[in-house]
């Protein structure tokens, strides 16, 4: 018989998981397949007689050479079993005597024969995600997702029938609040200067009314508006200039000598009271089925040592709030950032997630399933559309190219849609059928995934041609609609607060955070009360707008504080060794060079001495000109005197 070379007849390439070590009883009957014409001794009686299987399965030693004296057939059975030591590939035929073998000896994630050439499929149910070992792989096919319907209510958490603008505003700042806030800015002054500021819950009130109000009518300087040429007397005759400043370089939320024990966790345990009431009321507000994640900034450029920079943003600089807001703008959970292990500790399961994933998961807690939620590309990863899906919540948002490079492989390139022109679209299907990769080319190629939407239906949008100089038709896949009109919540919420924002100049970062939230608060509230008066048919002119609502929730706050006459003397006494500033008397040259003196009666309930040198009296006359007050006695007029010299 003519000799077959092993690597011809067998195959050059290794078997995986170890196949290929056979005994010479095997060998026997591969040879006797090849040579039918001769009979073959058999040099065997069996695989467990066979003293050379077991070194040979155990060992692997190389098998003995017969004796010289063999005949030439024995030589050509000894190189055979020498060279499917190294080169045997199982044939069909063995896989199918030995499955009783294998099944029992291999892993069970290793598969038959031909049962690798598809991706492990996963289960078609909604929160099934791929399984381990699952390799993804993309193709180009209808987007057929299987979506639960929405099982959230309509109905509202609390009915606002007939509510004025401060009842909105009572849902996240209440007069709890307020005592809260009076009672540990009393206490943390007494600890520190050893005397008290002795404000009460009206006077907080009053505090924040006054600021609402300077933040609707911005000056340069805070001091402007206790200043006599730009005064205004809602805000002056409210509230002393000295006492605002006091309270608002004193306010505190908590009392910093009773440490919580979180504090190593916390970094925002100074303002975590007046925070939490502010996202107690977000929390009880409805969800929608659509809602929006995205970063907010807290602006702050001081010492801050959870300061962030986050370029492309109005205010880059301060510390960074994500946030979970409606379509109209309502915002309804927020976290502000405080570094990624803090946000790992509320989220279960967090290991092998980004930064991204853990925010989506902590702000999905409150939805119900069947939420649409939109991203930017900082959240959308392969990672945290599987957490989602997980909850039966569908993400959507951009993604960058980097994220899901298998698909990049099958989607056409950039140089190519473009020759195509604008408009151009194309889309991938994960093998499971619950991923879409979408492909468009406006200006420049747009990446966009999601779990709900696709390409289909297309519909059109005017785009400004830079080149030809006016708008032009442009086809846009249903995916990019869907996004831009259920995307900007947030960015709604930030462009409110930003118009009247309560941008007070500090070097504390406590300060800043009360009062971007008190902000937040009244944005909030306000788009409420708009959506219900919408809702109610109410006319629009008799809608208020936002800065008329801020103002009269100011009014409110104002109203709320009666001080009587012995309380603000009491507070606006000076301290043992401090004096008045006294007014200087204007020189004899001023006081003579005109009669443009503009007198006034002072209505004063305890008169002033008068200024006059030698008078002893109550003055009763005050002299705009000069700013002295000078008083009428029977026999001396001591204003004409005043001013003759």
């Amino acid at each position: 018989m003519a000799a077959i070379p092993s690597k011809t007849f067998y195959g050059s390439s290794r078997p995986k998981y170890g196949h290929g070590k056979i005994s010479f009883s095997r060998a026997e009957e591969l040879l006797n397949a090849i040579a039918n014409d001769s009979d073959i001794e058999e040099l065997s009686d069996g695989e467990e007689n066979d003293p050379l299987v077991g070194e040979f399965v155990s060992c692997g030693a190389t098998v003995e050479q017969p004796p010289d004296d063999s005949d030439s057939l024995s030589d050509s059975l000894s190189n055979a079993a020498e060279d499917a030591d190294s080169d045997y590939l199982p044939s069909d035929a063995d896989h199918i005597s030995e499955d009783s073998d294998s099944d029992m000896n291999e892993p069970q994630h290793k598969k038959k024969h031909g049962e690798n050439d598809k991706p492990d499929q996963v289960e078609q149910g909604h929160g099934a995600g791929p399984k381990k070992g699952f390799r993804e792989y993309w193709k180009s096919a209808p987007f057929n997702p299987i979506v639960v319907p929405f099982q959230g209510g309509d109905e509202q958490l609390v009915e606002r029938a007939d509510w004025w603008p401060a009842d909105y505003m009572e849902q996240y700042i209440d007069a709890e609040l307020m005592k809260v806030v009076a009672d540990c800015t009393n206490s943390m002054s007494l600890a520190n200067s050893g005397r008290s500021l002795n404000t009460s819950v009206e006077e907080m009130y009053h505090f924040f009314g006054v600021s609402i109000l300077m933040s609707c009518v911005p000056y340069p300087q805070t001091r402007m508006f206790w200043s006599n040429a730009l005064r205004i007397p809602a805000i002056s005759d409210s509230m002393r200039r000295d006492r605002f400043f006091k309270l608002r370089s004193h306010l505190k939320v908590v009392i910093d000598n009773d440490v919580p024990e979180d504090r190593k966790t916390d970094k925002f345990w100074k303002v975590r009271p007046f925070m939490n009431r502010v996202l107690d009321g977000c929390c009880i507000q409805a969800r929608p089925e659509s809602v929006s994640i995205d970063e907010q900034m807290i602006p702050f450029t001081g010492a801050c040592p959870f300061r962030q920079y986050v370029p492309l943003k109005p205010n880059p600089v301060g510390m960074k709030n994500f946030v979970l807001a409606s379509t109209d703008g309502i915002v309804l959970d927020f976290e502000v950032y405080q570094g990624s292990k803090a946000l790992a500790s509320q989220v279960p399961d967090a290991e092998g997630l980004g930064l991204g994933a853990l925010v989506l998961r902590r702000l999905t807690e409150t939805v119900h399933p069947g939420t649409k939620v939109y991203c930017d590309r900082f959240f959308t990863t392969i990672s945290a559309v599987e957490c989602m899906l997980e909850k039966q919540v569908y993400l959507t948002g951009t993604v960058m190219k980097n994220r899901v490079t298998k698909a990049m492989q099958k989607l056409p390139s950039e140089k190519i849609m473009k020759q195509q022109g604008r408009g151009t679209t194309a889309s991938v299907v994960r093998g499971d059928g619950k991923l879409c990769v979408v492909k468009w080319f406006d200006n420049k190629p747009v990446m966009m995934l999601s779990t709900v939407h696709a390409e289909q239906p297309e519909d059109t949008c005017q785009r400004w041609s830079k080149k030809e100089k006016h708008y032009m038709t442009v086809r846009r896949p249903s995916i990019v609609r869907e996004y831009n009109a259920k995307m900007g919540g947030v960015d709604l919420s930030d462009r409110m607060m930003s118009y009247y924002r309560m941008s007070v100049r500090t070097k504390k970062w406590t300060i800043r955070m009360l009062m971007h939230f008190m902000d937040l608060a009244l944005a909030n509230s306000w788009l409420l009360y708009r959506r219900d008066n919408q809702e109610n048919g109410t006319p629009r002119k008799g809608i208020m707008k936002f800065l008329e609502y801020r103002m009269d929730v100011a009014q409110v706050f104002l109203n709320k504080c009666k001080v009587t006459d012995a309380e603000e003397e009491r507070a606006h006494r000076p301290e043992p060794g401090q004096r008045f500033r006294v007014t200087p008397i204007p020189n004899i040259s001023v006081r003579t060079a005109s009669a443009g003196h503009l007198p006034e009666v002072a209505n004063l309930k305890n008169p002033m001495r008068c200024r006059l040198q030698g008078c002893t009296g109550k003055s009763r006359v005050h002299c705009l000109t000069c700013n002295v007050f000078l008083c009428l006695q029977s026999g001396r007029n001591c204003y004409e005197a005043f001013h003759t010299g």
